[in-house]
């Protein structure tokens, strides 16, 4: 019977020097989640993404927070941890600058928590959660205000030099010809602009205005996809 007793007793102590009480335990898994959860409707707000990193994000502070609390004290074992972290950026597919830093974010979460300093990890997440939510609203403007595409097929004979351009000053407030391609074994050319088109300008009107000019061949706006965001 005692064998038992001590047994059970000892199931939440430690070799160590210091032994965790399941109290304290639990309330630093319970507050990293809270605050995993936090950082990840933070990431989310007015943003695209996949269920999969959310729910990565939800966890990976309570995740951190047990290893640090396992390893606090133990220098072989916060190296051989160190370690492991660093290969799950290699084992991983390329991210862009943003999921990067909102891992970072987590993480740094999870390590606050899990040296006991609760109420800093709450500071610290309440702070840079806010940060990120305000950086999504300000790159949602920012895209909507991006440069756009126009493509714009002729036809072989057509002098495409200035045809175009005052139907672009009209519609846009800056554009650029970016290529001249040829197609359809050279009876066609495709254009190519960036635009910055103005916000009272009518996608519709614009569109008809060069088809008028090109013989109705096919005139396409889309948006400007550039890796700006890749880390």
């Amino acid at each position: 019977e005692n064998i038992m007793s001590n047994l059970f007793t000892n199931i939440f102590t430690s070799t160590a020097t210091t032994n965790l009480q399941l109290t304290s335990f639990l309330t630093c898994i319970a507050v990293s989640l809270v605050l995993g959860f936090i950082i990840a409707f933070a990431y989310s707000f007015k943003s695209r993404y996949t269920n999969s990193f959310f729910m990565t994000i939800s966890l990976l502070p309570a995740i951190v927070s047990v290893v640090i609390i396992m390893v606090n004290g133990q220098l072989g074992a916060g190296i051989a941890v160190a370690g492991a972290f660093s290969l799950v950026r290699f084992r991983s597919v390329p991210g862009t600058a943003k999921e990067i830093s909102t891992i970072f974010l987590a993480m740094s979460t999870g390590l606050i928590t899990g040296m006991g300093y609760l109420m800093y990890g709450v500071i610290f997440t309440v702070i840079f959660s806010a940060l990120l939510a305000i950086f999504n609203l300000i790159g949602n403007t920012a895209e909507r205000n991006a440069p756009r595409i126009l493509k714009i097929t002729i036809p072989e004979d057509l002098d495409y030099s200035d045809i175009f351009n005052d139907v672009l000053d009209r519609y846009t407030s800056n554009y650029e010809l970016l290529s001249v391609k040829s197609t359809n074994m050279g009876a066609l050319f495709k254009l190519v602009y960036s635009i910055d088109t103005l916000p009272a300008t009518n996608d519709k009107e614009f569109l008809d205005a060069l088809r008028e000019r090109n013989g109705n061949l096919e005139v396409m706006i889309s948006r400007q996809e550039v890796n700006y965001n890749e880390l």
